[in-house]
């Protein structure tokens, strides 16, 4: 037994230095932007879609109250403000081929990370405040034609959703892409040093 736990830490401490050709790190750094692009462009058609659903659901059913239709027009609004801001920046990292301007690409996406951040830390609670004040005046006419426990079951979920996604799958999210995005920098810093040490 004793054998086996000093191969075990010799096989510990011994460290290899694993070596990455630019080009094969460029290949997976090619891959992981276009992984970013894609994810980038589907949350941008999944908001214009939920943007163009409301729209038809304001024009077509008929409400009774102001409520509901000032609800809608304030989720409209929030919806509409940030698509544009996803869209602002899906455009940063789309400007630019990377393989040619491995540098300029890597201060774009630095430029991303940061705006990435700042909607997620700060413009994430205008987002959410504008879509629950617009869902309590949604659901102000909406509530009253349903019973009191459909009522209370609506509320309580869309409470208890709006608290889970402000907390724990907000955060998560946050740091699945701050470490992909710090990946992918280190990467880029990587693959610019090669190339400056080439000219």
């Amino acid at each position: 037994m004793q054998e086996f736990d000093h191969i075990q830490s010799l096989w510990q401490s011994h460290s290899v230095e694993v070596k990455i050709s630019s080009d094969e790190m460029l290949s997976q750094a090619k891959k992981e932007v276009t992984s970013i692009r894609t994810r980038s462009l589907f949350n941008i058609f999944g908001m214009a879609l939920s943007f163009a659903a409301i729209v038809a659901l304001l024009l077509f059913s008929p409400f009774n109250s102001w409520t509901t239709q000032t609800g809608l027009i304030i989720i409209i609004i929030s919806v509409a403000i940030s698509t544009l801001i996803l869209y602002k920046d899906y455009r940063i990292i789309r400007q630019n081929d990377f393989t040619e301007h491995p540098s300029a690409f890597l201060s774009r996406l630095k430029i991303y990370q940061l705006n990435k951040f700042t909607i997620y830390n700060k413009l994430y609670w205008f987002y959410a405040t504008a879509l629950s004040l617009g869902f309590i005046f949604y659901f102000y006419e909406v509530l009253n034609n349903l019973s009191p426990a459909f009522q209370i079951g609506i509320i309580a979920f869309t409470i208890f959703w709006m608290a889970l996604c402000a907390t724990i799958l907000r955060r998560a999210y946050l740091k699945r892409e701050k470490e992909r995005l710090d990946l992918l920098i280190e990467k880029f810093e990587r693959i610019s040093e090669q190339f400056n040490e080439r000219q």
